[in-house]
């Protein structure tokens, strides 16, 4: 019997996790993922507090390209809505990823299930709501004033007509779609909150990944799209033609992101795949330009072990396999390596009886729409905050209660990541009660959550990554993947494809690996509109 290829891939997030799958469906290779913590999903874990779920940083199960939708709805069928078969739409072609009327797909008689969720995002400013994306509505003017409103519409043609050529930083990019003005306002304050530095500091690649084609001229015809034609419904979940910021309706596993990677783990093991928790990679081993083998370090019982290999996938920050690699890297590209920077993150999750604010239609709900609320206003720390009541109503233990994150960008040097829990959650607190959003007195319970080298950044060394990129795709069995693997703001959808396309790459014997690195390059992923 001839011996099996093993792959060993670090990391047991969707990168990782996607890489062991394909392996496994496709290839006689033998995947063995390397995670160091005990959970699965990497920054798209479900955290779970006495029964009410955090999901960290918020995870939307939507992705424009048909194989990721499929992907997903593989391992838990899609809820029956009663509107029909939930399709994606590509190049004309119409397929049906799951019929609705599933009898096994009924969230209240099973825990495997794909929720359609509406989505709602605003931006918290001024005391007040506004939509996001920013819509330059008759509501929204009205509440910014005439006099601003004056100065982001004259802002805004002035951009239009003479635009910053080139683009150089962030604040260029921001500038150039909205308007100096509607920046100021709504996008620089909270941009630097979350990246601690000035937009003029920051590369304009990141808003062309995290924002693509969004503009103010893209908003306004979306608004007039769905005021002739209706909102999205089950049926348009694929959602082609849409902005990625600008989504109506998305999937979402009942238990929140986690519970589809414990499923995908599930499978892994199943098929013959292993996957070994605890284990903190510490050392890559390398061999006349080749990945041979890594080692880890059991964080339970203080054991090395070493894992040989054929093929190496690595989702772990670029900086860290850097230094873990065994071989004499040129000074240059451990210098770049090295300054590489990561914005990390708090998750405080506060349980309350109430919310101060209320929905501003009276429909009878006491309990506002949004999933994400970006706060915006420049006295307080927080960044922005999740209601997971509206993620999924599964996700809070007691439906009669509010169950809410609040999301807090720093550094680990930060005074505000070394607070005690008790501290933190106290600070938290008291922010939302500051600017109306609780009263402190309708708080119940409250637990936080850190995460180092959540954000890459697109700062510092990062100007000179593409050296560092050519030097690591030097090693022809070296797959780099995912988000912190690439050090690349991804989203979870494209941090998949990495993988997809890697073993694509593998099972097909080519060794060029721009492909990879072209994922979320193209606004519309690979797919002609």
């Amino acid at each position: 019997m001839v011996d099996r290829k093993h792959a060993i891939i670090i990391g047991g997030g969707p990168a990782g996790l996607t890489a062991a799958y394909e392996l496994l469906r496709r290839t006689d290779i033998v995947p063995v993922v390397l995670e160091q913590s005990t959970y699965m999903g990497g920054l798209s874990r479900t955290v779970n507090y006495k029964g009410n779920r955090i999901d960290i940083g918020g995870h939307r199960f939507f992705s424009k390209s048909d194989r990721v939708m499929n992907w997903w709805a593989r391992f838990m069928p899609i809820e029956a809505t009663g509107e029909g078969s939930i399709t994606v739409t590509h190049q004309q072609k119409s397929r049906t990823i799951r019929p609705t009327n599933d009898p096994d797909a009924d969230p209240e008689k099973t825990d495997c299930v794909l929720l359609v969720r509406s989505r709602k995002s605003r931006i918290y400013f001024l005391r007040q709501f506004f939509d996001y994306p920013v819509q330059l509505s008759r509501k929204t003017l009205f509440r910014l004033g005439a006099l601003r409103t004056i100065r982001i519409v004259t802002s805004y043609f002035r951009s239009t007509l003479f635009p910053i050529q080139p683009e150089k930083n962030l604040e260029d990019f921001f500038i150039n779609r909205f308007g100096k003005e509607l920046y100021e306002t709504f996008f620089k304050s909270y941009t630097e909150k979350v990246w601690g530095i000035p937009c003029h500091q920051i590369s304009a690649e990141w808003g062309a990944q995290r924002i693509k084609g969004l503009s103010v001229r893209r908003a306004i015809t979306h608004a007039l799209h769905q005021l002739v034609f209706g909102r999205g419904t089950a049926a348009d979940i694929g959602q082609k033609k849409v902005e990625t910021s600008l989504i109506n309706r998305f999937l979402y596993p009942k238990f929140g992101p986690g519970q589809m990677w414990d499923q995908v783990a599930t499978e892994i093991v199943a098929m013959g795949g292993k996957i070994v928790t605890n284990a903190a990679v510490d050392k890559v081993r390398i061999e006349a330009r080749r990945t041979i083998g890594v080692e880890a370090v059991d964080q339970n019982t203080g054991q090395r072990v070493r894992y040989d290999g054929d093929y190496f996938f690595s989702t772990m920050a670029i900086k860290d396999l850097v230094r873990c690699m065994d071989t004499v890297v040129p000074d240059d590209v451990f210098e770049i390596s090295q300054g590489l920077v990561y914005r990390d993150f708090i998750t405080v999750g506060l349980l309350l009886n109430d919310l101060k604010v209320r929905p501003e239609t009276d429909n009878g709900a006491r309990l506002i729409k949004d999933n994400w609320i970006y706060i915006h206003e420049p006295d307080v720390k927080v960044g922005r905050m999740q209601v997971y009541n509206n993620w999924s109503p599964y996700m809070v233990a007691d439906p009669e209660k509010v169950w809410i994150g609040l999301e807090y960008f720093c550094n680990e040097s930060d005074e505000i990541w070394k607070l005690p829990d008790d501290e933190m959650i106290s600070l938290a607190i008291r922010e939302l009660d500051k600017i109306g959003i609780i009263e402190t007195d309708q708080v119940l319970d409250g637990t936080m959550i850190r995460m180092p080298k959540t954000y890459p950044a697109y700062f510092n060394t990062y100007d000179r990554f593409d050296e560092l990129r050519r030097y690591l795709d030097g090693f022809d069995n070296l797959y780099l993947i995912g988000r912190n693997g690439m050090h690349k703001y991804n989203n979870q959808d494209h941090s998949m494809l990495t993988a997809m396309v890697a073993v694509d790459n593998i099972a097909g014997s080519i060794t060029d690996k721009s492909n990879i690195w072209a994922v979320n390059t193209e606004q519309q992923y690979h797919e002609e509109s």
